[in-house]
């Protein structure tokens, strides 16, 4: 998972990308770049480690000129984190360049690296948008939009990319639709993002969503439009409005706001606390489901739990050992709100039970008399080869656990989770087109054949991080 913006054709561009990457931090922490294509038709690059705020420095901002640019943010769930996987990748070709970011992650990613590497190309990261980059390269199409129309035709899996070839920007994301796109209008100017915050904080309006399937391309003729791949179900993400996508977003053209309240509100029904005398979140991803269930509830909504907002988000964190060291820095519980009482705390998923351990056990030294647990997701019990970190069954809790043995483990008095008829039925489309695969182990396509090497690597160089 990760963040994408674009612009095309504003003075400011890569300043406003930057502001744009600003409000989809959220979605990748690991390292963020920006390319920006000045008037000339020169491109330059920016990245760095680490977050958006860390990453770019006055000088280096001055360099990126002109009216193109796009950035990303990334989030990586296999492969080095190092700079060689950072993107927008910038390649030279035959006298012009080309510019990608990718969000999502391409399931044969493996099979097509090993057709380019036998046929010479030579690799410089381990990522699979790289293989993208490739394809663009070798494609003989007449115009920009066709050369990725050409490349894409055979790349299986999510994806959500912005490419700049010369001065043209092309927008295209998969025909399933697995994770979101929109684009906007600042003035005479196009803008394209993840998600609608990234629209909001540059000042654009949105005008729609791209289509599953669809190709867009923009340059000084205009806006051109393509829908040139095969048709396939629509497959978005549910964990979009459950986890990821900010509660300002509208997601797969819903609130995501409404749909996390709807969320709760189903989970009050299907979970009720008896007896519970206060409903508090763990923040700030469940802050909206957690309110949809104390008014579902008729129970009182505390701020129990405070969050520092210096510390990222734990499950994005690419090690083990560094989601359980933030864990330990990221919450305090408020002693008065909690003490004696007997609470129940909404999350909004729980992947290997780290997080949630941890928080029931400062809970319980804060001196909650009892302890119920509410997830407003069901139990994740598979690996997801469309771009989010649940890479082996095994590292699941869920999956390993029973129920019971699951409360247990996490030290509560009960736990209740979100059925999956429930948690679709709270979308705000309702409940068909969604992937649940995660959640259910029905995959909409056929998963990879060598899934521990788009994972985890080889010794042979086989790696792939997923944007």
């Amino acid at each position: 998972m990760c963040g994408i913006f674009g612009i095309y054709g504003h003075k400011e561009a890569a300043a406003l990308t930057q502001l744009g990457l600003y409000s989809l931090q959220h979605r990748g922490q690991e390292s963020a770049g920006i390319v920006a294509v000045d008037d000339g038709g020169h491109a330059r690059v920016v990245r760095a480690m680490g977050l958006v705020s860390e990453g770019f420095e006055d000088e280096e901002m001055e360099v990126l000129d002109g009216p193109i640019s796009i950035g990303h943010t990334r989030y990586s769930t296999a492969g080095a984190s190092a700079i060689e996987n950072a993107q927008p990748i910038l390649a030279r070709v035959r006298r012009s360049h080309i510019a990608l970011a990718h969000n999502g992650n391409l399931t044969n990613a493996v099979q097509l690296r090993r057709e380019l590497e036998d046929d010479g190309a030579i690799f410089s990261s381990t990522m699979d948008s790289e293989v993208i980059v490739h394809r663009i390269a070798r494609s003989t199409g007449e115009t920009p939009e066709a050369r990725v129309a050409e490349a894409l035709r055979g790349v299986e899996g999510a994806y959500c990319l912005l490419v700049v070839l010369d001065e043209t920007v092309i927008v295209a994301r998969d025909p399933h639709g697995w994770r979101p796109l929109v684009m906007g209008r600042l003035a005479d100017s196009y803008v394209f993002a993840s998600e609608t915050c990234a629209l909001d904080i540059v000042g654009a309006t949105v005008e729609r969503e791209v289509q599953p399937g669809e190709i867009v391309a923009v340059d000084r003729h205009g806006v051109r439009t393509l829908q040139v791949l095969p048709p396939a179900p629509i497959n978005r993400c549910v964990f979009e409005h459950v986890y990821f996508a900010r509660p300002d977003s509208k997601v797969f053209g819903g609130s995501v706001d409404r749909s996390r309240r709807a969320l709760g509100r189903q989970l009050a029904r299907e979970c009720p606390a008896p007896g519970a005398e206060v409903v508090f979140a763990v923040p700030d991803s469940s802050n909206s489901a957690a309110l949809g269930f104390a008014e579902e509830s008729n129970l009182p909504y505390e701020l129990a739990l405070i969050r520092n907002h210096y510390v990222g988000r734990t499950f994005i964190q690419p090690t083990q050992s560094g989601r359980d060291a933030k864990v330990k820095v990221k919450y305090n519980p408020v002693r008065e709100i909690i003490e004696g009482k007997s609470v129940v705390m909404v999350d909004d998923s729980i992947v290997r039970g780290t997080t949630t351990r941890g928080l029931v056990s400062l809970v319980r030294a804060a001196g909650a008399r009892e302890v119920h647990m509410r997830v407003s997701s069901a139990p994740i019990i598979s690996p997801c080869y469309y771009g989010i970190d649940t890479p082996r069954r095994e590292e699941l809790i869920a999956a390993r656990m029973t129920h019971e043995e699951l409360t247990k483990h996490l030290g509560v008095d009960s736990l209740g989770y979100l059925s999956i008829d429930g948690m679709l039925s709270s979308m705000p489309e309702g409940p068909q087109g969604y992937c649940h695969a995660c959640f259910s182990g029905r995959y909409p396509t056929a998963t990879p054949s060598e899934p521990e090497l788009l994972r985890a690597g080889s010794a042979a160089g086989l790696a792939f991080s997923r944007a």
